[in-house]
């Protein structure tokens, strides 16, 4: 009984580390809200550390491809709620297409477009929030012992199957 609640309280004080080190090194000028997309990132990298959507591939490619494309979208086309249904369907497509599924990124186009956010926010925000939950998982997960180190595999595609769930593949 005591390793899995030791397991669990290691997991929470991961988490609450990578985020607060994250929201301390950014400091958005705005509102914790630029980082919310971190928070869903933290329960996959602390929790569901096997997941697919988990991997460095994903977390990266997920992330930074979904900012790119709010700030893309509303660079070119405003804030019209249009906009944010084309950059939400847009990440969609990326992340099926480039295999870097990360469930949570999906809000980072709608976060750039709500933030009127320009192409330094995906380096100085997005960028350094996803490396400071990457870094501290992946120290993290080597300071328990009987726990999974992070990551498990470097760019494990996510979804593992070509457009998983969306149609069958044809072999």
């Amino acid at each position: 009984m005591i390793k899995p609640f030791l397991r669990i309280s290691w997991s929470l004080i991961g988490a609450a580390t990578a985020m607060l080190l994250a929201l301390w090194l950014i400091a958005p000028p705005v509102s914790p809200f630029l980082l919310a997309s971190l928070g869903g990132s933290a329960v996959f990298l602390f929790a569901l550390t096997n997941a697919p959507a988990a991997q460095p591939r994903a977390l990266l490619g997920g992330h930074l491809g979904g900012a790119l494309i709010g700030v893309i979208c509303y660079q070119f086309f405003g804030d019209g709620l249009w906009v944010y249904v084309l950059a939400q369907v847009i990440t969609l497509l990326f992340m099926l297409i480039a295999h870097t599924m990360h469930p949570p990124a999906g809000a980072n186009p709608l976060i750039m477009i709500e933030a009127h956010g320009d192409f330094s926010m995906i380096l100085d925000t997005v960028l350094i929030g996803v490396l400071c939950l990457f870094i501290v998982a992946w120290i993290w997960s080597r300071i328990f012992s009987n726990s999974h180190t992070y990551p498990i595999k470097w760019w494990q595609r996510s979804p593992p199957q070509r457009l998983s769930g969306v149609w069958k593949d044809e072999h």
